[in-house]
């Protein structure tokens, strides 16, 4: 395991540092100059922010193998009076997502009905904010800008912006070889986000996987990537200093990455659902908060990992995972929540999966684990391998 993590999983700080650095320069070009145009069409639009939050494994020190795929929140700003009144879509249908109304500060004036228009779907005769019309405005925005972002930085390194229908756009990044030492193409995934404050957001859904009576583009997620940042943060500083955890989630994503490549469809993409890396994260969540810290000293490595393992594979028999932070009284008084969040409906997280796939999933988890060393030899060969980075 720990050549395993060592030669395939764990990344050169140096070459992360570079890649978040890069990245970092890129998006803050484009969304100042996202900005500057969106200031243009009039107040009754959507504009940007002018920040963006830097979230997702690259910037919680538990991504593998190669720094080529970033996540990066894109706040939006909604007209002067205008705020988002988020709640529940379950009484409507549909667990785990949201919609967002409409609250304008004294009444909804009619002058606010070409936002409506462009922007809103109706529920219940109301408006409501609709994901999919404001992806397709950001995705549409951040094109018209392009161009003279990539002006600027044609120095630097060639971008280019793609989007496929219903997510959200991604930025690829191409650094020139006279600049970046470490030569990595770059893929940066730009999320439109609505903010409700106490660091929380709205973000559109994928469109698979939705059910329910409701249309895609009425729903929303809801986004708590810094309040998770925060409990890893405070995890840090409790934990021994040589803790395990993150690598215990890094070997774990390996494997099942590995374990993967030997499945056949339509289990094959099945797997990875279901042990999406949130799905991950959020187990080593809950059972960090079981025990003691101390136990996840290095030394304990081999059984802290089978641990995570046993613990995830009686989730999957339960067919049961709470959102670690939705509807959660149980969390410790060091990490403070937000009211939202703690008076949410809770959400399970393996409610979309039938119990056969979660029941062979948990086999396939448990034989991984079992097989490891096996699974490691078999699929670490060139031909299963994507080229390493050079640092």
């Amino acid at each position: 395991l720990e050549s395993f993590y060592g030669r395939q999983l764990r990344l050169s700080p140096h070459v992360l540092g570079h890649s978040k650095a890069h990245v970092g320069r890129v998006v803050a070009e484009l969304v100042r100059a996202a900005k500057a145009q969106g200031l243009q069409p009039g107040p009754l639009a959507l504009s940007l922010r002018g920040d963006f939050v830097r979230i997702g494994s690259a910037y919680e020190q538990h991504k593998v193998r190669s720094p080529d795929c970033f996540d990066i929140l894109v706040p939006l700003r909604l007209p002067p009076h205008l705020e988002p009144q988020p709640r529940s879509a379950e009484g409507l249908g549909t667990r785990g997502a949201f919609v967002c109304g409409l609250r304008a500060r004294a009444s909804w004036p009619r002058r606010y009905r070409p936002f409506a228009e462009g922007f809103c779907v109706e529920l219940q005769g109301r408006s409501h904010l609709s994901s999919g019309l404001v992806l397709r405005w950001f995705q549409g925005h951040l094109q018209r800008c392009l161009g003279a972002v990539r002006y600027r930085l044609q120095e630097r390194c060639r971008i280019s912006l793609s989007a496929c229908p219903g997510h959200p756009p991604t930025l690829h990044i191409l650094p020139c070889s006279d600049y970046v030492c470490c030569h990595i193409s770059m893929a940066v995934r730009l999320i439109p986000a609505i903010p409700l404050g106490d660091a929380l957001y709205l973000t559109a859904l994928p469109p698979e996987g939705l059910q329910g009576p409701l249309a895609p583009e009425a729903l929303w997620g809801l986004n708590a990537s810094r309040q998770e940042q925060r409990l890893l943060s405070w995890l840090k500083e409790q934990a021994p200093a040589s803790s395990c955890h993150l690598k215990c989630l890094q070997i774990l994503k390996g494997l099942r990455d590995l374990r993967g490549q030997g499945l056949e469809e339509p289990f094959s993409s099945q797997w990875g659902r279901v042990l999406s890396s949130y799905v991950l994260k959020t187990a080593l969540f809950s059972l960090l908060l079981q025990g003691p810290l101390e136990a996840w000293d290095e030394r304990f490595l081999v059984e802290r990992l089978e641990d995570l393992v046993l613990y995830l594979r009686d989730c999957l028999r339960k067919q049961v995972l709470m959102h670690f932070f939705l509807g959660n009284a149980s969390l410790p008084e060091a990490v403070a929540l937000p009211r939202f969040l703690k008076e949410a409906t809770p959400v399970n997280l393996l409610a979309a999966f039938d119990g056969a796939t979660l029941d062979l999933a948990a086999f396939q988890l448990i034989n991984t684990w079992f097989q490891a060393p096996h699974i490691i030899r078999m699929y670490s060969s060139p031909r299963y391998l994507r080229p390493a980075p050079t640092p």
